[in-house]
């Protein structure tokens, strides 16, 4: 089971969504765990520091910043961005998925 951290712009409607279907599944948002101010670089870290699952809209500066990380060596959680134009209902089934199908590090 994936532990999942949902960035700041994050749908809300999506997480409760995927809370509905399976409220088991681990998800937080930044603002649940204090980081609501944060950029995007220490957002990476703290997923980092918590083994979570990054999940974000942000495609033009999530992306960069991980790929800087992973460009520098250091750690990677894990990102998952998913376009803000993607069908609400479509994005929650890919998720369930994810948490269904994947292993934690893989």
């Amino acid at each position: 089971m994936l532990r999942f951290l949902a960035d700041k712009n994050f749908n809300n409607q999506v997480i409760r969504g995927v809370l509905r279907r399976n409220s088991n599944i681990d998800i937080v948002r930044v603002q649940d765990v204090g980081l609501t101010e944060a950029d995007d670089p220490t957002v990476l870290e703290w997923a980092v520091q918590n083994r979570r699952v990054v999940l974000t809209h942000g495609v033009a500066t999530m992306i960069t910043f991980a790929y800087e990380r992973l460009q520098a060596g250091l750690a990677m959680p894990g990102l998952f961005e998913i376009g803000r134009r993607v069908w609400v209902g479509l994005t929650i089934a890919e998720i369930l998925l994810l948490d269904e199908c994947s292993l934690e590090g893989e």
